[in-house]
């Protein structure tokens, strides 16, 4: 995880050698800490750079991976760790597919990248989001349209484990400087919204593949 014990400043992964780019992190990091809602920052194998307290206490409940944490690898947690829709709402539809969709743009554009070979290798070993990928995917895009897998001004729903929070929708917002986009960094914000009145539905622990996608027709 990218956060120190006892909820104290988190601290960035060492990526940029540069003193003036680490001084930078260092200094977004307390600014990304006295950010109420969850904030990530990110490089383009959602390898999580730094994350703030909220964005911790948003995933406190989801159990122990190997490789799919959520202040790890972002993506991974998405796709591949079994607690996922328990905070993510309409887990598949609302957060799976425009992750696939995400990562299908970095393939083609940094193809030979490790880290994202490493997530396109376990994708593949998996039936299920293999054919998510390969076939259910374009057939979603051309079903909702390419605006519904941008991530910045969607409204996705989210099971808080604070009650005050609850059962609740956030609005995620790009807040990428030009300093972070120069180091390759994206930073993403969770504007929680207040809880829905409608009583909680029971959420069962996902799969960790996808389980209903469906596939292009032939």
């Amino acid at each position: 995880m990218a956060y120190q014990a006892g909820g104290s400043r988190p601290q960035p992964r060492p990526a940029p050698e540069s003193r003036e780019a680490q001084a930078y992190l260092q200094d977004y990091a307390a600014l990304l800490e006295a950010v109420t809602f969850p904030s990530v920052v990110v490089d383009h194998r959602w390898d999580v750079v730094l994350a703030n307290g909220a964005f911790e206490t948003l995933f406190r409940g989801v159990g122990p991976h190997p490789t799919a944490m959520p202040g790890d690898n972002f993506l991974r947690f998405v796709l591949f760790h079994p607690d996922a829709g328990t905070v993510l709402g309409e887990h598949e539809s609302s957060w799976c597919l425009p992750m696939l969709a995400h990562f299908a743009a970095a393939v083609e554009r940094h193809g030979h990248d490790h880290g994202l070979q490493s997530i396109l290798r376990d994708i593949a070993q998996d039936p299920i989001m293999d054919a998510a990928y390969r076939h259910g995917l374009p057939h979603w895009i051309r079903s909702v349209g390419p605006d519904a897998v941008e991530h910045d001004g969607a409204v996705r729903p989210l099971l808080h484990p604070d009650p005050r929070w609850g059962r609740t929708d956030c609005r995620i917002v790009g807040e990428t400087t030009k300093t972070l986009q120069g180091m390759g960094y994206t930073r993403l914000t969770l504007v929680l919204r207040e809880a829905r009145r409608a009583p909680a539905r029971r959420t069962r622990r996902a799969s960790s593949h996808l389980s209903v996608v469906p596939t292009a027709e032939v």
